[in-house]
């Protein structure tokens, strides 16, 4: 089966730095064969996404096949950047799965009314977040089908 896993840019907007880093540990542990791109806000990710500033130069912002996007970030919250993404025909049929240590129901309502694929509450341990990875990977790597412009540039 492994044949069949496609290798796919993943971006991840979280403004906490140890969580990116446990993020890229655990893709690694994961063996998930893909590419992690970080960004650190909303703002950073749109700058990204339409390769604009530091993502301008050709090759350095991949179309990622997955974002996986934190709530609660400084200058442009994910639930900005969320509502931009899916509002916006080139970028909608990303697949963007919320990744927060929020719970409350009205911030996983509103994401689904936004138009998230998944809200995913972080794990509080490093092991819990290897198997968010390897069930993320397998999930949107091995059994969905996305689009033929996801599989990356």
């Amino acid at each position: 089966m492994d044949a069949e896993v496609r290798s796919i840019t993943i971006l991840l907007a979280d403004d906490d730095e140890d969580d990116r880093l446990l993020a890229e540990d655990a893709l690694a542990e994961s063996r998930l064969a893909n590419t992690i791109k970080f960004v650190e806000d909303g703002e950073e990710l749109m700058d990204y996404l339409n390769q604009r500033g530091e993502w301008s130069e050709p090759g350095v912002a991949p179309r990622p096949g997955l974002i996986l996007l934190d709530l609660n970030m400084p200058r442009k919250d994910g639930r900005q950047a969320l509502k931009e993404i899916k509002g916006d025909p080139e970028l909608r049929n990303i697949p963007v799965v919320i990744l927060t240590t929020s719970k409350a129901e009205e911030d996983i309502l509103r994401s689904y009314d936004l138009g998230v694929n998944s809200f995913i509450t972080k794990p509080v341990t490093f092991d819990g977040l290897v198997d968010i990875m390897k069930m993320l990977g397998r999930y949107w790597f091995e059994i969905v089908e996305l689009p033929p412009s996801q599989q990356g540039e």
